[in-house]
């Protein structure tokens, strides 16, 4: 079948090519979709004209030693010695590189007597939990009494703001490096 062009005609009043534009213009604009939020490899991010919330701090992770948040480390007093006085404050560290481990020293008297908490992870068989005790300074070397849970604690610093830790409990013994986190 052939059509021979002059009998295919097509006419279009003249307000008719306005609406029959308008409408072609109106489905374009209809078939428009949102701009993908993919980032285009190689493209640059927008910035985000708002500030970002702050962030919150990353939770503890629940095999990891916690110390109360109601712990308060009282400043050592004019009188007691400087020896004695850099044990006060609040050390963290690893027994055996694995194990997470918090020493607060709460109070140092001019004597060497301390007062403290422990804090311990996962520790071989025992969960996390908090002890906490007293003990003396000589030296420097800090030993705790036996604490509640069975431990015993010895705590020597090699040089200021760091404590090599021992932690013995039912015939195992654990040694670590803690620092000071806060005063």
């Amino acid at each position: 079948m052939t059509f021979d062009k002059s009998s295919v005609r097509f006419r279009l009043a003249p307000n008719s090519l306005w609406l029959t534009l308008g409408v072609a213009l109106l489905a374009l604009v209809a078939c428009q979709s949102t701009p993908d939020t993919q980032p285009v490899a190689n493209s640059q991010p927008v910035a985000d004209p708002q500030p970002a919330p702050a962030a919150a701090p990353a939770p503890a992770s629940p095999n990891s030693a916690v110390l109360d948040q109601t712990v308060a480390v009282v400043p050592p007093g004019k009188g007691v010695p400087a020896r004695y006085a850099a044990f006060s404050g609040i050390w963290a560290g690893q027994l055996n590189g694995m194990y997470d481990g918090k020493l607060a020293v709460l109070t140092v008297s001019s004597g060497g007597q301390v007062t403290a908490s422990y804090a311990w992870g996962d520790l071989a068989d025992n969960k996390p939990g908090v002890a906490d005790g007293s003990g003396r300074i000589a030296g420097n070397t800090l030993k705790l009494g036996r604490l509640p849970n069975g431990a015993d604690i010895t705590a020597t610093m090699p040089s200021p703001g760091t404590l090599n830790v021992t932690y013995a409990l039912a015939g195992q013994t654990y040694t670590g490096s803690f620092a000071r986190v806060s005063q």
